[in-house]
């Protein structure tokens, strides 16, 4: 094995230069050539934009963020929309539990900052719902903080550059040790971009472009030969199975039976279809409302973080008289699929009424 204790510790200098030649183009973020113009950050943007790229990947992100932004244009704009509005915005994007945070931060922002955003890390971060990834993230990029950045993309580019054998996650600390001693005070908010744009365009999980890095002469696991091994993970746990049942009632008038699930745990306080708890046992029968139920043939299946979910959907048209013990019927001009949560449009779309 080749001794990479004497590589040169890479520049920030280097990566910037590349950064002002590469840098991705996102409805989020000011470019460079901007930046050297004096256009600043809107932090209302980036931290809208870090909170829905958590778990979610950059392309899936653009048409939310865009739609949110259009939606509500400022911080304050946001703190005053109904939750229930915004939730439905937010379906798709999954993780609920963000936009529920999303809104919180907001209006603490609106309540108890002047809906101005504070500009330092340590601030940030005493913000409902902010972490300390995005609380760096909109310290440097926002306020040209050096705060340091650390998501997947920088992860993967510190293993590589500093040759860290030990498993994700218990690297973590060491990586982000390392990405420290990288963040330079001058043009921090470039940087943190830079390093992730690095990552995404670059160095890849699979077949990175080496001979295109900026880093690549300092990078001890080219010079390995072991780029696509880093970095090491544990091996994950088999997700557990759990099942449940969704209840579809569709009244005569073509009203459906929905109901709003509890603010805490899973899609809380999302508008779905009635239905049983989610086990690893057979589910316990729910219904919502007496009625002739039907079930159907195939299941609705979803991939949650944890687990995996199998739904029975069971359907009944019921009268117009006929009252429900839980949840509220939508007329039908007013039910919309879409703001549904993911697994629960995927319930709807094994009905007759979802395939049309």
């Amino acid at each position: 094995m080749r001794d990479t204790s004497a590589i040169p510790v890479p520049k920030s200098e280097t990566l910037l230069d590349w950064y002002d030649g590469h840098a991705r183009k996102m409805p989020w973020r000011v470019g460079p050539a901007e930046r050297k113009a004096g256009v600043r950050p809107d932090p209302y943007r980036i931290w809208m934009s870090e909170v829905m790229l958590q778990q979610t990947t950059v392309a899936a992100v653009k048409d939310y963020f865009l739609k949110f932004t259009g939606k509500w244009p400022t911080v304050s704009d946001l703190a005053a929309a109904e939750d229930a509005d915004v939730m439905a915005n937010w379906a798709g994007l999954g993780y609920y539990a963000r936009a529920r945070n999303l809104l919180k931060c907001a209006r603490a922002v609106a309540d108890e900052h002047g809906g101005v955003f504070p500009q330092t890390y340590a601030e940030l971060l005493k913000l409902p719902g902010i972490g300390p990834y995005t609380a760096a993230a909109v310290a440097s990029i926002a306020f040209d903080e050096p705060a340091v950045v650390v998501d997947g993309n920088v992860e993967r580019v510190m293993s590589r550059i500093f040759n860290v054998q030990t498993p994700l996650p218990d690297a973590k600390p060491e990586l982000t040790e390392w990405a420290a001693t990288l963040t330079p005070t001058d043009r921090p908010g470039d940087y943190a971009q830079a390093v992730m744009d690095l990552g995404a365009t670059i160095c890849t999980p699979r077949n990175p472009a080496c001979g295109l890095c900026p880093w690549r002469d300092n990078c001890r696991a080219r010079l390995e030969g072991t780029p696509t091994d880093l970095p090491r993970k544990k091996p994950k746990k088999a997700k557990p199975k759990r099942r449940g049942i969704a209840y579809i009632a569709r009244r005569v008038d073509g009203a459906y039976l929905l109901e709003t699930r509890p603010e805490s745990g899973l899609l809380g306080g999302m508008l779905g279809w009635p239905g049983s708890d989610w086990a690893e046992t057979d589910p316990v029968p729910a219904p919502p409302i007496r009625a002739e139920w039907k079930t159907l043939n195939e299941e609705a299946k979803h991939t949650f973080t944890h687990f995996h979910l199998s739904l029975t959907v069971l359907t009944a048209l019921v009268p117009m008289e006929r009252q429900p013990e839980r949840g509220e019927f939508i007329e039908a001009d007013a039910f919309d699929p879409a703001s549904l949560p993911t697994v629960m449009r995927k319930a709807f779309a094994l009905t007759d009424r979802g395939k049309t």
